[in-house]
């Protein structure tokens, strides 16, 4: 049997304020970035944004909250509402969604699912129903282009199961345990969201333990050692080195005591002992320049900590990336060799996959096609390029360039051209 989850909800109003519910304009009291780092810490396995907003604009806003929120927890995040185009859904996956979930009672929904599929990858893509209908009547193309089916009205829970195998989640209001471990049985159900969950978050280990007592298979929190097992200093604190989680430059180096450790831990946001003040220090909490942990490790000699984080504006108090800018001894173009492990790491898994196809992956489906499909691609993607520059915001330019260069480098892979062979010929000239 697959493993549970449990995916907290988050409801975006069109001024992008959290809302308590699909159909509810009650505000609340934390922000949807509050509100997500919050459910991230509960051990929930991921969240589900919608995207409530009603104009273009309103939706673009959307989109950048849900960029920030993705680039801030370290647990999935999808993303449904107001995915009308292609360019919605390619938005959201870009701005860092694993999943976008379609409306399957839109009036393009077919043609959208098919489109957004086949370029993305039937992994990346899910549908939300409110009524048995919007199943039955796209049955085989929500089997053949998406991966799992989202049903946003508890009372089809049993009759989705009658209907297909295809893995759902079920949006629940709080109900008895008793009921939620009958939801949970069902071989379809991959998991609960909704009220259940937002209404429990305190408790989400508490419901784990409950599924594990009756058989099911959950995704448990990896057990984290306990800072009593650190070798601290003589007041009691761990040094931390903070890298950028996307270049790995060295962005700075702090102290961590007990409380500074649990509660990172806790909020995602990394947090200090300073030593000068002798208190617990957020970092950014002043400057707005906060540092959200990706991933935490402790060296050979538990002695020194290693966080990765995405960092929101400098990590340094003199406005620099890094505390790290004055040079000693210094290898020309160093800086250059860190932004090019970007291109690397993304090469890479272009070429594992043409090697060790994957079902269901747009990459494989271009190999598959050969190169005068991923040419073609290739040619629509510089296009784009060219009409989003006319558009007055940056983001479509950063969305198309980043579409282009990935397509480039399939047909990097294809013509098997390395990183090494681009700028061996750009220096030569």
């Amino acid at each position: 049997m697959m493993e549970k989850n449990f995916f907290a909800s988050i409801y975006l109003s069109k001024n992008q304020q959290a809302v308590k519910g699909l159909n509810q304009a009650v505000e609340l009291e934390l922000d949807a970035l509050e509100l997500a780092l919050e459910y991230a810490g509960s051990g929930v396995d991921g969240i589900m944004i919608f995207d409530l907003s009603q104009t273009d604009d309103e939706h673009e806003n959307a989109i950048l909250t849900i960029k920030r929120i993705a680039a801030s927890v370290n647990i999935p995040v999808y993303a449904a509402g107001n995915l009308k185009r292609m360019e919605d859904p390619k938005k959201v996956l870009y701005a860092g969604c694993k999943k976008a979930i379609l409306n399957a009672s839109k009036e393009n929904f077919t043609s959208l699912l098919e489109e957004v599929s086949l370029k993305f990858g039937k992994d990346k893509i899910g549908v939300s129903i409110m009524e048995l209908d919007d199943l039955k009547n796209n049955l085989g193309e929500i089997e053949s282009y998406a991966s799992e089916v989202w049903v946003l009205d508890e009372k089809l829970w049993k009759s989705v199961g009658a209907i297909s195998d295809i893995p759902v989640f079920i949006m629940f209001p709080s109900v008895m345990p008793d009921k939620m471990l009958a939801v949970l049985e069902q071989e379809y159900v991959l998991g609960l969201t909704g009220e259940i969950v937002n209404d429990n978050k305190k408790d989400i280990q508490a419901l784990k333990t409950l599924c594990v007592e009756k058989g099911l298979a959950v995704k448990s929190q990896e057990e984290r050692p306990a800072f009593e097992s650190f070798k601290k200093d003589s007041a009691g604190l761990v040094p931390v080195i903070v890298q950028d989680v996307l270049t790995n430059q060295v962005l700075m180096m702090a102290y961590m005591n007990q409380e500074a450790y649990e509660m990172t831990l806790k909020t995602g946001k990394m947090t200090y002992y300073s030593r000068s003040r002798q208190e617990l220090w957020i970092k950014g909490l002043t400057s707005g320049h906060y540092q959200y942990v990706k991933s935490l490790s402790i060296d050979c000699d538990q002695d020194t900590l290693l966080a990765k984080v995405t960092q929101v504006g400098a990590a340094c108090h003199t406005g620099n990336k890094s505390c790290f800018f004055t040079p000693i001894i210094e290898e020309p173009d160093s800086d250059k060799k860190a932004n090019l492990e970007v291109f690397e790491q993304v090469l890479g898994v272009i070429k594992d996959r043409k090697e060790n196809p994957k079902e269901g992956s747009y990459t494989n489906y271009l190999f598959e096609k050969g190169v005068d499909k991923i040419l073609k691609k290739l040619g629509e993607e510089a296009t784009e390029i060219v009409i989003s520059s006319k558009n007055p915001n940056p983001e479509e330019i950063k969305y198309e360039i980043s579409d282009f260069l990935y397509h480039m480098m399939v047909l990097m892979v294809e013509k098997d051209i390395t990183w090494d062979d681009i700028t061996t010929e750009l220096a030569n000239r």
